[in-house]
């Protein structure tokens, strides 16, 4: 079922607006999914991750628009283009797929560079260049990018993972200029270290105490958070926002 939080914020502009998501499937993109289908948006949520993304359907089987669920492998571009094109034209993209990976530089062989770039930057490019000429032609539209906090810190055996997302924010204003005549507006969200149950693999409760006492405020982000940020960005709301990053991390950084 579609839980709504009456303190919630509600975006009229949202209702009925076809929205794709990238890696929806659990993390921060379910949490992206469950915000969007409770704003009564037509979701379609692409994955790999067959088990959580039905799951994650069954649950909102009751939602004004139930989300729907696309198997696709986003490192196979033309698996990408098609999928694309069979969902048809969109309002809004949200590029969150994405893998951290933990990898020292000596482990970095070409194959892993390639595959982990395909991962997490180029399937963004693809995606956005699917996307849009639909959106032109319905008026305009919103592309959101998922970057990271990770390489502003400079955290440790990330190195290929903070290239790609430190190139998502390059990629972001490059494509808003680009974009923007046509009434397309690109911007990326950069998250803290959010509790998901992926995270949770990484980090010691001694860790997890450890990234609170670094935030300026000291409740620990969850996906929802993440997810208000980019119901921002997607509505009527932020018409003007475009080309720019924008944090929720707690003031970590």
């Amino acid at each position: 079922m579609v839980v709504n939080n009456p303190l919630s914020a509600r975006y009229p502009s949202l209702a009925g607006k076809r929205v794709v998501i990238t890696g929806g499937g659990s993390g921060i993109g379910e949490g992206i999914v469950r915000a969007f289908a409770a704003q009564s948006a037509e979701v379609h949520f692409l994955d790999v991750a067959d088990d959580a993304a039905r799951a994650l359907e069954g649950a909102l089987a009751a939602a004004p628009c139930p989300p729907r669920y696309h198997r696709c492998d986003l490192c196979d571009v033309a698996q990408l283009q098609a999928t694309m094109a069979a969902i048809g034209p969109i309002d809004i993209l949200v590029n969150n797929a994405a893998n951290d990976d933990r990898h020292t530089l000596a482990q970095v062989t070409p194959a892993y560079w390639d595959e982990r770039i395909a991962v997490n930057l180029r399937h963004l490019l693809f995606c956005t260049q699917a996307a849009t000429p639909g959106m032109a032609a319905r008026g305009g539209g919103s592309v959101i990018n998922l970057g990271s906090i990770s390489w502003h810190l400079g955290l440790a055996d990330l190195v290929v993972y903070e290239t790609a997302k430190a190139g998502i924010e390059g990629m972001t204003r490059a494509l808003a200029r680009e974009l923007g005549g046509q009434g397309i507006r690109v911007n990326c969200v950069l998250p803290g270290n959010v509790q998901t149950p992926r995270q949770q693999r990484w980090y010691t409760p001694e860790g997890e105490a450890q990234i609170v006492a670094q935030q300026c405020l000291k409740g620990r982000l969850q996906p929802a958070d993440v997810a208000a940020l980019v119901l921002f960005l997607a509505s009527d709301d932020a018409r003007l926002c475009s080309g720019h990053d924008y944090w929720i991390d707690a003031g970590w950084r």
